[in-house]
C-alpha cells in the first residue's frame, strides 16, 4: 500500500497515549511499564508495522533495548551505529524508506524493509529512541513521522514531567 493510503486517527491515539503515560512515573519500573504500554498501543494501531519499541540510552556510548512489540531485537547498540545509533548521534529523526540503502543498517529482522527512528529528548539530550520497522518499502509518510514525533515528545514526560 503506497504512502498516504493508511489513514489513522492520530489525535485519538495520542489521547489514549496521554492517558496511559500520565506524568506519574517516578521509578524505572513504572517508566518501563509506561513505555511498554506506549509500544503496545502503537503496535495495536499502526498498520504494516512489524516492530515498534524503544531503545534507552544506558551509557554515554550505548543504547539498550527497552519495551517493545515484535520479534527479538538487537541489543546493545553503540553510539553512531545503525539507524538508532545514528539518530542518537545526530539528534534527529531518521526515516529510511529502504533499509538496504542505509549503510551500516543493523539487521535484526530480515522482514523489515523500512524504518523510522525518533529521538526522545529531555531538554537537548536524547534519553531514548522510538524505533518503528515495517515489512513494506517506503511505508512511512510525513504524517506518520509527525505523529511519531508527537509520541516521542509525549513520552519524554516520563523522564522529565512537565
Amino acid at each position: 500500500m503506497p504512502k498516504g493510503e493508511i489513514r489513522l486517527d492520530y489525535s485519538g491515539i495520542l489521547s489514549q497515549l496521554d492517558a496511559l503515560i500520565a506524568p506519574k512515573a517516578t521509578t524505572i519500573t513504572r517508566r518501563y511499564g509506561e513505555l511498554a504500554n506506549a509500544s503496545a498501543l502503537l503496535a495495536l494501531h499502526l498498520k504494516q508495522v512489524n516492530w515498534v519499541g524503544f531503545y534507552i540510552v544506558d551509557t554515554e556510548d550505548q543504547l539498550v533495548l527497552g519495551p517493545f512489540q515484535g520479534g527479538p531485537a538487537c541489543t546493545p547498540i553503540d553510539y553512531g551505529r545503525g539507524v538508532c545509533g545514528t539518530a542518537w548521534k545526530e539528534k534527529r529523526t531518521i526515516v529510511v524508506p529502504n533499509v538496504a540503502d542505509f549503510v551500516g543498517h543493523i539487521v535484526c529482522d530480515t522482514q523489515s524493509q523500512s524504518e523510522v527512528v525518533v529521538p526522545v529528548f529531555v531538554e537537548t539530550e536524547v534519553v531514548a529512541l522510538l524505533d518503528v520497522d515495517s515489512p513494506v518499502i517506503d511505508r512511512f509518510s510525513p504524517e506518520d513521522v509527525a505523529f511519531l514525533q508527537a509520541v516521542a515528545k509525549m513520552v519524554s514526560r516520563l523522564y522529565f514531567p512537565s
